[in-house]
């Protein structure tokens, strides 16, 4: 173990020198420092995991229902099931007892009977007020409680969905675990689910510090800050520029809840600390699987509140592809979670900023545990009632190498059957997934039983890999599929690209914010695409001409901008845009005949068409169009990618010529400043006649 001086000690612990740590941070010193902080905690005789010799009480009160088991106390609502209180380490409430009972820490969806929804409105909110408290389990080592209701079958203003919530609470454990099972009987009408999730709001007198990610974390300003006249809305109101924030170093900056979203493949662990008490609020998620649309869909996890949710399902970065859609009679279950609401804390004189690697660690002793064994639902399933599917993965292009090529950190997973790449749009239910070695190799496990098919995606090759065989998964299952052969679309060899194929924008140029609109978190990062009103920077560079680029020669990180959206003008109309890419062909590309083939992935699309035409800006009709596309609101939202589409354009050899082409990319959808495509990887092939290696 390592020991700091006292004067040491009392510099990392500084406030301006954790900032600066927690931007700069190497592996070796964080370590160091987290081994020294239980060190101080052991001396002291306390750990960071405490124990209580306190049996597993529950009490009744009046409208109430209190777990305790000597750490901590969690109360509810009874029979609502609203979590109105969390009592921890001196904390007599760490949520914002401030606010309504039912304001702290809920349940809800968001949902609307087909054809009902206008446009003034994304729907009914529903906070799922529970009619009805059982014990499930109570002994010494676990309590689980039940508050659930039941839909009436006459009713006409209630969704038609019967919701169970679940609380958990374990012996010697510093959190609690939350899930909820959504069932639908055949027969029920019609209905449509927006939105379902957890959300918990803290005390914004404490919890003034967010981590999300080991480089996505800072202080953060109150909600107080965004209200008028500290706070101006900017463009929609989840963007607020802070005019006169209490804390002045908040000072113009923009906060939006968007900035701060993520991929479900990285929700694992997230939270807020409270850095007087020493006393951080984390929200863990040991496995996505219940999640809607796969690895990549983003959805928003904490923000300023100070807020801590668990969003199971939203239509963010897709759209309306991913409203929930029962159709009359539908039956349907689902399991939503478990996810731990989990609480840590240090003695005085260890950095409260280090309870971000504690709840780190929690979060892989949680994955080891998954599935829960301790849950009393029979509709979540125990690791010996699942099955497992294992086996390698190789991509074909003779035009890379001769040989198969391992799908090094490719993504494959188990989703309902459905066609190629079906997967992004599922949300009925359960996917896994699991990232390939550099050999290719993937496991799948703890596969709830079902039919699926399996799908997969290589980072560095264009389009998804589709098993149609329906597998039938069974309790204790183990399926071996051996080698998996994924070909992407190719016809002949590169002639050049733009991009890498990778599902996103991001290897693109992304230019700085307006100095007015900035986020410091992402000031000087790769990642700083989060930062607000750069679709405005597009016509600030390109005041008059849209971008051209030239294929032979310029350098995609440096000249392709990063998203095609529409020009602003003077009058606050918007234009359309046509970017250029030209390239020349020289005497040994006369010989080539037939169709050649432009192959275009698009990271996202909202309410946009992309029509291509070749050496001909104004032909009519285009050679090619998407017609519009995408609800994805990725650009509005500070993404790098929405849905992925891919197209295949047959570009004749007639419409090309020797010298100088240009293909042209035309978006002419106009109206709004968000409307636009964000590009993932663009490749024009030869003919397939010609077959030769283009790379090693």
């Amino acid at each position: 173990m390592f020991l700091f001086s006292s004067h040491v000690f009392k510099l990392v612990t500084t406030k301006d020198y954790r900032r600066h740590f927690l931007k700069q941070r190497g592996w070796i010193i964080a370590l160091i420092m987290f081994m020294s902080s239980f060190e101080i905690a052991i001396s002291q005789n306390q750990t960071p995991q405490p124990e209580s010799t306190q049996v597993l009480q529950l009490h009744y009160q009046d409208r109430h229902v209190v777990m305790d088991n000597g750490i901590f106390q969690l109360t509810l609502s009874n029979p609502e099931g609203f979590v109105t209180g969390i009592q921890y380490n001196g904390i007599e409430n760490v949520l914002a007892y401030d606010s309504k009972e039912d304001d702290r820490g809920y349940w809800d969806l968001v949902w609307n009977f087909p054809g009902k929804k206008t446009k003034k409105t994304k729907g009914t909110l529903d906070r799922i007020e529970a009619t009805k408290m059982e014990v499930k389990t109570q002994n010494d080592e676990l309590i689980e409680l039940s508050f659930s209701r039941t839909w009436n079958t006459s009713s006409t203003t209630a969704v038609p969905v019967n919701i169970d919530k679940r609380f958990v609470m374990l012996r010697n454990s510093s959190g609690f675990y939350t899930y909820a099972i959504f069932e639908r009987l055949q027969g029920w009408p019609a209905v449509e689910l927006d939105n379902i999730r957890l959300a918990i709001k803290l005390n914004k007198d404490k919890f003034h510090y967010m981590a999300i990610s080991d480089d996505r974390q800072r202080y953060m300003p109150l909600p107080d800050d965004r209200i008028p006249p500290r706070g101006q809305p900017l463009a929609y109101p989840e963007a607020v520029q802070l005019l006169d924030p209490i804390e002045p170093e908040f000072k113009g900056e923009v906060d939006d809840k968007y900035e701060y979203s993520m991929e479900s493949k990285d929700i694992k662990v997230h939270g807020w600390i409270s850095t007087n008490d020493s006393v951080g609020f984390w929200q863990i998620t040991p496995s996505n699987e219940f999640r809607s649309a796969g690895p990549l869909k983003q959805f928003l996890g904490s923000h300023v509140g100070p807020t801590n949710l668990a969003i199971f399902h939203s239509t963010h970065y897709v759209g309306a592809d991913l409203i929930m859609t029962f159709k009359q009679g539908e039956a349907w279950k689902k399991v939503f979670g478990p996810v731990f609401i989990y609480l840590n804390s240090f003695p005085k004189g260890v950095d409260p900023l280090l309870l971000w690697h504690e709840a780190k660690n929690q979060t892989k002793i949680e994955e080891e545990k998954w599935p829960y064994s301790f849950t009393a639902s029979d509709d979540f399933p125990a690791s010996d009632q699942r099955g497992s599917v294992r086996g390698r993965l190789l991509v074909r292009d003779r035009f890379i190498r001769s040989e198969d090529i391992p799908a090094n950190g490719s993504y494959v997973g188990l989703a309902a059957p459905g066609d190629v790449g079906s997967w992004q749009r599922e949300y009925k239910g359960y996917q896994f997934w699991s990232k390939a070695d550099e050999n290719g190799s993937f496991s799948i496990n703890n596969v709830r039983s079902g039919r699926y098919n399996l799908y997969a995606f290589a980072p560095g090759f264009i389009g998804d890999y589709h098993n149609d065989t329906v597998f039938d998964i069974s309790p204790g299952s183990k399926t071996n599929l051996g080698d998996l052969v994924y070909e992407p679309p190719r016809d002949g060899s590169t002639i050049w690209e733009i991009g890498v194929p990778d599902r996103t924008a991001a290897e693109f140029y992304i230019p700085d914010p307006n100095p007015t609109f900035v986020n410091k978190l992402y000031s000087n990062r790769s990642d700083k695409y989060r930062q607000y009103g750069l679709w405005e920077r597009y016509s600030e560079l390109y005041p008059d001409e849209d971008m051209v680029y030239n294929a032979d020669v310029d350098d995609h990180s440096k000249k392709w901008f990063f998203m095609q959206v529409t020009r602003k003008q003077a009058n606050g109309g918007y234009n359309g845009t046509t970017w250029q890419i030209r390239f020349q062909f020289d005497d040994k590309m006369k010989k080539l005949t037939g169709n050649f083939t432009l192959r275009i992935a698009l990271a996202t699309s909202n309410v946009a068409e992309l029509q291509v035409r070749v050496n001909d800006p104004s032909a009519n009709p285009p050679l090619f169009t998407t017609e519009q596309i995408g609800k994805d609101n990725t650009i509005a939202r500070h993404g790098i990618h929405g849905l992925y589409w891919l197209y295949n354009v047959n570009v004749p050899d007639s419409s090309l010529r020797l010298g100088n082409n240009t293909i042209y990319l035309t978006q002419p959808l106009a109206t709004s400043p968000f409307q636009g495509l964000m590009y993932d990887y663009i490749r024009l092939e030869c003919p397939d006649s010609i077959n030769y290696l283009t790379r090693s």
